[in-house]
């Protein structure tokens, strides 16, 4: 058996206006063809659903019955279609979104500020993991936009749209040895008790590739996942750390933390979003991309259109 929705509109209709000129009228139907599907769906399910009586048409009982079902699925139906549409105009949605360490922390409150004052009745889910484990998730389709830190890749699926620079500098406290000096060395660095990130991030990665090239194996280190903790940790005045330069621009302006250049650094790092181009690219997704690009932060609402076609 399959009963279409128009029959559950045409009992719902009915019970209403009991006429079946006025049930044609409202659906945009001609009279036989409502008669026809009343008759029809009587068939389909072995009963008589429609009484004639005087000059109006009345449910039985088994129409009664099968009315307080078309009731709730003809309302679903209309949901169903509202929401539907909502979503091709932005209102609604869910938008995943898996984000690096810096750009989680030090970018992503802003944009997403910004995005909830326009779309309030979206929902937006951020997974905070490394870089490499961000650009996994977009392999696997687990979510629908990556905001990393990385170095310059080339994984086919994923397209990549550089967002800022992400430069690594050293930092420690003021006081520190290092201080005094205008310019680092490597020999200066290897004397320095330095903090490290965990192993998964890009930063560790870069870090541990510096580190090599230079045969410096450091004699003492902590070893800490948290930016915050890293930053606190080096404030103490007893070490110092490898780090974004975005991270810590603000305690650096403050004179919470010095930064210095790392001599012969030859890795770039870059802030991009990316997702994966064998993956349906909703308007949602788009949009977004729109705030997280430095063009569009003084004007949210303008055309994302260009951005896109860039990435």
């Amino acid at each position: 058996m399959n009963i279409n929705l128009l029959k559950f509109q045409i009992v719902e209709l009915v019970d209403k206006h009991r006429r079946i000129t006025a049930v044609a009228d409202l659906l945009g139907l001609k009279q036989p063809t409502v008669t026809y599907h009343m008759k029809t769906l009587e068939q389909e399910l072995g009963v008589k659903l429609f009484e004639p009586r005087m000059d109006k048409i009345i449910l039985t009982e088994a129409g009664k019955a099968l009315l307080h079902y078309a009731s709730k699925i003809n309302a679903l139906a209309a949901e169903a279609e509202r929401v539907v549409g909502e979503f091709g105009a932005l209102a609604r949605g869910t938008l995943r979104i898996g984000a690096s360490y810096v750009p989680a922390t030090y970018m992503l409150p802003r944009a997403l500020s910004r995005f909830a004052a326009h779309f309030p009745g979206v929902t937006v889910q951020v997974a905070v993991k490394p870089s490499p484990i961000i650009q996994q998730m977009l392999m696997q389709h687990e979510i629908d936009l990556g905001v990393i830190s990385t170095e310059p890749l080339q994984l086919p699926p994923l397209a990549l749209r550089t967002i800022c620079e992400d430069k690594l500098v050293l930092i420690c406290a003021p006081g520190h040895p290092l201080e005094a000096y205008p310019m680092l060395t490597p020999a200066l660095i290897s004397t320095a008790n330095l903090i490290l990130h965990g192993k998964d991030s890009s930063t560790r990665q870069m870090t541990d590739r510096w580190l090599a090239m230079w045969g410096i194996k450091p004699q003492s280190h902590l070893e800490l996942d948290s930016l915050e903790a890293i930053k606190q940790a080096v404030m103490q005045g007893g070490h110092a750390s490898f780090i974004s330069k975005v991270a810590v621009q603000s305690e650096v302006e403050r004179g919470l933390l010095v930064a210095k250049e790392i001599p012969e650094f030859q890795y770039s790092r870059s802030i991009c979003c990316a997702y994966n181009r064998d993956r349906h690219a909703s308007d949602l997704l788009h949009h977004f991309i729109g705030y997280l690009t430095p063009a569009m932060t003084e004007s949210p609402a303008a055309p994302v259109k260009e951005v896109l076609e860039r990435i």
